[in-house]
């Protein structure tokens, strides 16, 4: 039963005709939609609609239950989900004559996603995950909520199937409709109460991040690194968090989870051996086996935390890591014009056509061979061997390749010289990597999300001041001002998803969350710290401000959505960093960053607000909120503002700061030849009045008000730069973590 009335229809018809081609079976309103993920769903026989009034209004004169499904293009259950239950034409008339089908990209909506699956954890002990599916009144209240069903009972062993919770919701809406409303009521003014601001108080000691530390050394996993059992998901802030610790309270213990951590997954099957890059997570405890999504988020978070451990422990392989990684990101996830895709998929097929997790990456000794034919037959062995390539496989007859601890071991079995193989393995890895270019490729998810580009260009940015490589910085660069150019309305405002083909200005659903604000500012502050040029700073400060204006909180920090957002059940304050940060926890540094860069009081201020609103649950809940804590380390540090004015010898002078791990500084350019305008961008911040002594490259390194001498020589400047910080607590060491 379709409900569109004939301007939809009429709209449909008109898409359709538009693509040509041959007319499918079905074709519902996604077919009206820009996201792929909506797109996908758009000739199933359920009748979808998109998140909106429209769909709302129809409950409500049809007084009919809504049933949400949330997901995202490259989700493997979501497509399981479809194949067996919205693809069903028994199951999709049944959704099409009780309830009304809406369909939420959650990577388009996180907002409507972060709601809902709060309901599902509250009404599954904590359990969540994708593909989410919840019933809800027309009022849109949860009163059911869950994520995969099979399609009936019986399928993969379940008692009940979605047809038949369909059908016993429907029936429950149907014939106690007072009692389904009282709970989803109940359960709605739950999820209220949780999100109501607690009152703020003092800015969290040191203890905080102190308690935080012991609590990960708790859960840390001394075999295989990492912080769960299994699955394991590299969540990137935990390892950050510990890195600057480590740091802070001279902790070996810290630094040693770290580098086991990073060297575990560097080595697993969570790293993309061949190609480069990392998947979403591992499904056992020992980084072999992953889920073989790539997605924008993880692979800038990733690669920006290889360049800290490289500069923390010299690692030559972190910075190999790094560099894979980006090398990835800019060969298969970047748009022409310069920004980048948000993920690939798990899904690919198979040698035999059949779609299958992880077929793509997958290989058999057969398929080395042939891809390394005519190589010398005992470097190939040897090859397989390395990558650990074994003829039953470990995940359905094939292998996820994976490294040995030393290659030495490899090349002694095969009677190899070490070096004579070290030497070749680039170049095997190279056809190794062709061979596989030819299979059929996962589906990529082709949308560009501000938020997720604002990662990008943050790690692109480090990555490329760190390495001391351009290329890096160039890309960073075109990525920022694309999206600045399509991403931003007139007015300021942001878009969360953009098309750099289209400049059309889409309607409100389109505007930004506070994620996208906060990660754009954040890789254009380091844009502007990496490069010196003052037009990044510049429109930092704008769209902080347009942030300031849309999302502040009175009780401190910011909302994720802006004033005016319809059609949700509550305004949240994020504070639990996931697989991404939270949006105030990065505000938070961003705020003071750039009241050390400009000498703003005001952005200090604003910080001290907002760590303060979320006192509390730092003080009782810090391991939720990691990148928060660093950013609360930042405020208790008395961070380094280093100035330099560039001159002869501007390479060598900066080489000690490329390679030092200091998180809590802010690096400045000030003078001729610093980028264009960046005298005039500094001269009200820390930069003012600092030039080159005698032509020479001059560093100023100032802290809480006091500076040292100028210098034009590496080495002194390196001892300043070593110079400690603010004492993590007064008057006696931190407790040190017990050692892994």
């Amino acid at each position: 039963m379709n409900l569109a009335p004939p301007q939809v229809q009429a709209q449909i018809e008109a898409a359709l005709q538009a693509r040509g081609g041959p007319r499918p079976k079905h074709t519902n309103r996604l077919i009206l939609e820009t996201s792929p993920y909506l797109l996908q769903h758009a000739h199933n026989p359920v009748d979808w609609w998109p998140w909106g009034p429209a769909a709302f209004e129809a409950a409500r004169a049809l007084n009919r239950p809504i049933f949400l499904s949330v997901g995202y293009a490259t989700c493997h259950w979501c497509h399981v989900m479809e194949v067996e239950s919205f693809e069903d034409e028994e199951i999709a008339a049944y959704l099409n004559a009780h309830y009304i089908p809406i369909k939420v990209d959650r990577e388009a909506r996180p907002d409507v996603d972060h709601i809902y699956m709060e309901a599902v954890r509250l009404m599954s002990n904590g359990a969540g995950g994708w593909p989410m599916s919840v019933a809800l009144t027309p009022e849109l209240e949860p009163f059911f909520g869950g994520t995969y069903f099979p399609p009936r009972a019986g399928a993969r062993g379940a008692r009940m199937g979605f047809l038949e919770i369909l059908q016993q919701l429907a029936n429950l809406y149907a014939q106690a409709p007072e009692r389904v409303r009282h709970e989803a009521k109940r359960l709605t003014q739950r999820i209220q109460d949780d999100a109501r601001p607690r009152p703020p108080e003092a800015v969290p000691n040191a203890e905080a991040l102190i308690n935080a530390a012991h609590f990960f050394a708790g859960r840390f996993d001394a075999a295989e690194g990492g912080f769960d059992s299994q699955p394991k998901f590299p969540r990137p802030v935990t390892p950050s968090f510990l890195l600057r610790y480590a740091a802070r309270a001279d902790d070996g213990a810290a630094l040693s989870m770290v580098r086991r951590t990073l060297e575990g997954m560097a080595r697993g099957g969570i790293y993309d051996q061949i190609g480069g890059g990392f998947h979403r997570y591992s499904v056992d405890a020992r980084w072999r086996v992953p889920h073989f999504e790539k997605m924008l988020y993880d692979n800038a978070q990733l690669a920006a935390l290889y360049v800290e451990a490289w500069q923390a422990t010299g690692d030559g392989w972190a910075r190999r890591i790094a560099e894979e990684t980006l090398d990835y990101v800019l060969r298969e996830m970047t748009a022409p014009e310069g920004v980048f895709y948000a993920a690939t998929d798990a899904d690919s097929l198979d040698p035999e056509g059949r779609s299958e997790e992880g077929a793509f990456f997958t290989w058999s000794p057969d398929e080395v061979r042939a891809a390394l034919d005519g190589e010398d037959p005992a470097q190939i062995e040897a090859i397989i061997d390395f990558y650990h390539i074994e003829q039953d496989g470990n995940l359905d007859g094939r292998s996820v390749p994976r490294t040995p601890l030393d290659i030495g071991i490899v090349a002694a079995a095969h009677q190899i010289n070490v070096e004579a193989l070290t030497r070749a393995l680039p170049r095997r890895r190279q056809r190794l990597y062709e061979a596989r270019a030819a299979r059929p490729a996962p589906i990529r998810d082709d949308k560009h999300i501000v938020a997720w580009n604002g990662l990008m260009i943050s790690a692109l940015a480090r990555a490329g001041f760190a390495l001391d490589a351009p290329n890096y910085l160039a890309a960073a660069a075109k990525a920022a001002t694309t999206l600045l150019h399509f991403a931003r309305y007139p007015a300021g405002k942001l878009r969360r998803i953009f098309t750099p083909q289209d400049e059309s200005i889409l309607q409100g659903e389109a505007l930004a969350f506070l994620e996208d604000y906060a990660f754009l500012i954040e890789g254009l502050l380091d844009l502007f710290e990496a490069t010196g040029e003052a037009a990044w700073l510049t429109t930092a400060e704008a769209l902080q401000a347009r942030q300031d204006a849309d999302f502040a909180a009175p009780e401190g920090g910011y909302w994720s959505t802006a004033e005016g957002q319809a059609g949700l059940l509550v305004r949240v304050r994020p504070d639990y960093d996931g697989a991404e940060p939270s949006g105030n926890a990065v505000a938070a540094l961003n705020l003071l960053r750039l009241a050390e860069i400009t000498q703003g009081s005001q952005y200090r201020q604003r910080a001290e607000a907002l760590l303060g609103a979320f006192g509390l649950h730092l003080r009782r809940a810090g391991p939720a909120a990691p990148r928060m804590l660093s950013a609360l380390d930042f405020y208790l540090d008395a961070p380094k503002q280093i100035v330099i004015a560039p001159g002869e010898g501007l390479d060598a002078l900066l080489a000690p700061l490329r390679a030092l791990y200091a998180p809590n500084r802010v690096l400045l350019f000030a003078g001729e030849g610093a980028g264009e305008g960046a005298a005039e961008g500094a001269a009200e911040g820390a930069a003012e009045g600092k030039v080159a002594l005698g032509g020479r490259a001059t560093a100023y390194v100032c802290q809480a008000g006091v500076c040292a001498a100028p210098t034009t020589d590496p080495a002194i400047l390196a001892a300043q730069l070593k110079a400690p910080g603010a004492p993590l607590l007064r008057g006696r060491s931190a407790p040190p973590l017990p050692m892994p």
